[in-house]
């Protein structure tokens, strides 16, 4: 089977992941208003980029409890995890993951080797 459809309709896997992400929303809501405050604001940004299937996204949501949960556990601030600069802070986190972002670099630089056939624009 094509890994779309190892991905995209793979419904076992899907009601694996789903049951996976009710379990990881409720560390959430167990956490401090402001840990879940930035918690969601973050998600909710990060989702805005993500590409294919999003399983990666999964990953980095679920390393992000782990690291507020330490950070609740040691009394420390939300924003002393994040830094101020929260954006910043997102695109870290997102460099492991797929985004559009890059699938659109990466068409726009295609679709110009393909017009101007290998040329180098001199």
């Amino acid at each position: 089977m094509s890994d779309f459809f190892n991905n995209y309709f793979n419904i076992p896997k899907m009601i694996k992941e789903k049951r996976e992400y009710k379990k990881q929303m409720a560390r959430v809501e167990a956490m401090p208003a402001d840990y879940q405050f930035v918690f969601k604001k973050i998600t909710s940004h990060m989702w805005m980029f993500t590409a294919g299937s999003g399983y990666d996204m999964m990953k980095i949501h679920y390393d992000l409890i782990d690291l507020f949960e330490a950070g609740i556990a040691d009394g420390k601030g939300v924003l002393e995890i994040t830094g101020s600069d929260v954006a910043g802070f997102c695109d870290e986190l997102m460099k492991s993951a797929r985004t559009y972002t890059e699938d659109w670099r990466g068409k726009l630089n295609r679709e110009i080797a393909e017009k101007l056939g290998g040329r180098n624009g001199s």
